[in-house]
C-alpha cells in the first residue's frame, strides 16, 4: 500500500505533488518543466559520472536528475528592455563585494520560488551597493547621503521601483513615500502599491524550456 501511494507521486502530470512548496506570485500556472530541465545523461550515468569524481577520478560533478534553475529560464519570461536592474551590472568588478553577500546577479538570489510570494530578499538589501551614495542635485528634502548614514534602506523601495517596471515620479518628501507596510505586503505577494500599469508584462508560453 505504501510503495503504491509513493508510485502515484511519480506519475505523468503530478509534478505538482512533489514540488517544494507554493509556486510564488504569478507562477500558479508555469509548467514545472519551464524551469526545471532535464540533466544530460541517464541517472545510471549521472551516478558514475559523480562516484567517479569522489573517487578523483573525474575533475567535475555533473547535475543529477534536474539542471539547476539559472538566469536563462527566468529571462525567458521577464527579460525587459528598460530593467533599471539588470543581471550584467552586476557582473562589473565594482560590484564584486555584493556577489559575495547577496549574489544580485542571480535572480532567485531575490525571488526564490516555491515559497508563496513575490521576494524572499529582506528590503534592506539596497545597503550592499549604495553605501557610498551622493547626488549631485538631491531631489529629496532629507538627502540620498543623509538616509544613507542613518541607515534608512526600508525607505528606498518607498520612492523606487527596483526594476523600473512601474512607471512613476520619485517624490521630493519622505512624507509622500510608499509606506514600507505596503511594500512589504507587495513584497509577499499582495496588491502593487506602485503606480499605473507595468511597463512590461512577463510573457509565460507554457512547456517552454529555454
Amino acid at each position: 500500500m505504501g510503495l503504491a501511494c509513493l508510485l502515484v507521486f511519480f506519475l505523468p502530470g503530478q509534478e505538482r505533488l512533489r514540488q517544494r512548496g507554493p509556486m510564488n506570485t504569478g507562477h500558479d500556472t508555469v509548467a514545472c518543466a519551464s524551469c526545471h530541465t532535464q540533466a544530460p545523461g541517464t541517472i545510471r550515468q549521472q551516478i558514475q559520472a559523480n562516484t567517479r569524481f569522489i573517487l578523483g577520478l573525474r575533475k567535475t560533478t555533473v547535475d543529477f536528475g534536474h539542471r539547476p534553475v539559472e538566469n536563462d529560464q527566468c529571462l525567458a519570461c521577464h527579460e525587459r528592455p528598460n530593467d533599471t536592474h539588470p543581471i550584467f551590472r552586476f557582473l562589473e568588478p565594482r560590484f564584486a563585494e555584493a556577489r559575495q553577500t547577496i549574489a544580485p546577479q542571480n535572480c532567485v538570489s531575490c525571488h526564490r520560488e516555491h515559497n508563496g510570494v513575490r521576494v524572499t530578499a529582506e528590503p534592506s538589501f539596497c545597503s550592499s551597493c549604495h553605501q557610498e551614495l551622493r547626488l549631485r542635485k538631491d531631489p529629496l528634502s532629507i538627502t540620498h547621503e543623509q538616509l544613507v548614514k542613518g541607515e534608512k534602506w526600508q525607505t528606498c523601495l518607498g520612492c523606487h521601483d527596483y526594476h523600473g517596471n512601474h512607471p512613476m515620479n520619485a517624490p521630493t518628501s519622505l512624507r509622500d513615500t510608499i509606506p514600507i507596510g505596503r511594500i512589504l505586503d507587495y513584497m509577499d505577494g499582495g496588491r502593487s502599491p506602485y503606480p499605473g500599469p507595468v511597463r512590461h508584462k512577463a510573457e509565460y508560453v507554457e512547456g517552454r524550456q529555454e
